[in-house]
């Protein structure tokens, strides 16, 4: 084998080496773009989230309040912050509910209950539950399809028709490619026979759950749309899935469903590239456009709980010309 004084000169060598990459690769970025940075801090905010004390952590929630009484407490939820935790995840909503209940309560609460959950990415209207009878009574609501749920989205490309109801069911599979992953997809109940190209009903994939999303282009441009997003189920991941496959327009900055077959960077297009002053070898930075703008909960009375989008996304909005929808 080799000496220890060749192995540390190795590694001196090949540090060396990365450094001179680094520097190359630091000299070909133009310095200074904006676009391109902004897109790299939000990569490293999603990190910072990871790593930042419990408490802090918190205390951004709490600072994200949208509204409370004394059943619920309903919070803006950040991008890039897990609802649950699981292996790699230091930092999740679930674990911070103790002392989000106590900064919001002077120290004398029990802990937040979940009552639903959002994905990783996406951002939004989120409601928590003061006690667990609560907690219950609003997942039952949403399991009854009770809570109206609306959502925005920059997707690529523009849906045909500009407004309509996806009806597909959902399975998910094992994708068999060079990198084998799970994923969420369609599993219709109706096919075009190859014949004649009549719609013939096929056997029902049992393990399918049926999803039904409305939806309404509210402005496009740039090669991109903003869309209004109704979900009527809660099917995992079934935005991202009925936009992707169902209507060939997958959300701006979703990595995960924009091919099927493998787990690459969006493709962007010349026009949204250029808006968004971005190569498209940083693409895979870029997140994922899904905002929970509005939760409607029947609690008595109607409770209306609003939130706006993330700066990042408006910013977006702007620079892809969408933002004359904006409300």
């Amino acid at each position: 084998g080799r000496t220890a004084a060749e192995e540390s000169l190795r590694a001196e060598e090949l540090a060396e080496r990365l450094r001179a990459q680094r520097s190359e690769g630091e000299k070909r970025e133009r310095p200074g773009d904006p676009a391109q940075r902004r897109v790299r801090e939000l990569a490293a905010l999603s990190k910072r989230l990871q790593q930042v004390h419990p408490n802090v952590l918190a205390k951004v929630l709490k600072q994200g309040t949208l509204y409370q009484d004394e059943e619920i407490v309903a919070i803006n939820k950040p991008y890039g912050l897990p609802v649950h935790g699981g292996p790699g995840i230091k930092n999740c909503i679930a674990d911070v509910l103790p002392i989000l209940a106590k900064m919001l309560e002077n120290m004398k609460a029990e802990p937040l209950h979940l009552c639903h959950r959002l994905d990783k990415e996406t951002t939004g209207v989120m409601v928590l539950a003061r006690n667990k009878e609560v907690a219950e009574k609003i997942r039952l609501l949403f399991k009854t399809r009770q809570v109206e749920k609306i959502y925005w989205a920059i997707t690529l490309g523009d849906p045909d028709p500009a407004e309509g109801i996806v009806e597909i069911p959902i399975v998910e599979k094992e994708v068999r490619s060079h990198q084998s992953h799970y994923k969420m997809t369609l599993a219709p109940n109706y096919r075009l026979s190859p014949e004649d190209g009549k719609v013939v009903k096929i056997r029902k994939n049992r393990s399918a759950e049926s999803a039904v999303t409305r939806y309404r282009r509210l402005a496009s441009s740039s090669a991109c749309s903003l869309l209004e997003l109704q979900p009527i189920t809660g099917v995992k991941h079934q935005i991202r899935v009925h936009l992707a496959y169902g209507l060939g327009c997958p959300i701006l900055g979703d990595h995960k469903y924009s091919h099927w077959s493998k787990l690459a960077p969006q493709k962007l297009p010349e026009i949204t590239l250029k808006r968004l002053k971005l190569e498209q070898s940083k693409a895979r930075h870029l997140p994922l456009h899904l905002h929970a703008h509005r939760l409607s909960l029947p609690l008595g009375q109607r409770i209306d709980l609003v939130c706006k989008p993330p700066l990042f996304f408006q910013k977006t909005l702007k620079k892809l010309d969408l933002d004359g929808a904006n409300e």
